[in-house]
């Protein structure tokens, strides 16, 4: 995720302060993805430095609010107008764990394989509960709370879908030994 072009897209939208970006961001993204307000800093520290942001002065109550620059509003245009790469995948700790379970002795594979199961439909249902509340709501802002839950889910039936792969695999070449 990209905290930089996330903050100047915001910044777009008005001057803010830090921890108003961290609270717009989180209200946007239906609080599924929380930011550290030390990391919000340190990015509007580079993204100053780097002249996509400035400072604009204090709001009165002691906080430095900062505002978008031509060369961000550049920025965060290339960013919405490019795909996000796929060539390099992120980390995935689930993968590597499973990977690492299933060439080493003396690990319960299927133990492994259950545990996550049970807490990614514990995040499934969770996550259908929250849409079902947005959807009820009608709230102006849900719609991109919908959309980061519709991703979450999307992604944990996947995960649970690779599971169940993952386990018959292991079934199978449990038998074929």
């Amino acid at each position: 995720m990209s905290i930089r072009h996330s903050l100047l897209a915001l910044l777009q939208d008005q001057p803010r302060y830090g921890y108003q970006l961290r609270v717009e961001f989180e209200s946007r993204t239906g609080a599924t993805w929380p930011l550290n307000i030390g990391q919000v800093y340190t990015t509007l520290d580079r993204l100053e430095r780097d002249a996509l942001v400035r400072k604009e002065g204090g709001d009165g109550g002691g906080h430095v609010v900062y505002s978008i620059t031509e060369a961000g509003r550049a920025e965060v245009g290339s960013w919405f107008g490019t795909p996000v790469e796929r060539s390099s995948p992120p980390r995935n700790e689930l993968a590597i764990k499973l990977a690492l379970a299933v060439t080493l002795p003396g690990v319960d594979v299927q133990e492994t394989i259950q545990a996550q199961r049970v807490a990614s439909l514990r995040a499934l249902q969770e996550y259908t509960r929250a849409r079902r509340d947005a959807t009820a709501s009608q709230r102006s802002g849900d719609m991109a709370s919908l959309l980061a839950l519709d991703s979450l889910i999307f992604q944990t039936e996947a995960e649970i879908r690779w599971l169940d792969l993952c386990e018959a695999r292991t079934v199978q070449q449990a038998q074929g030994k």
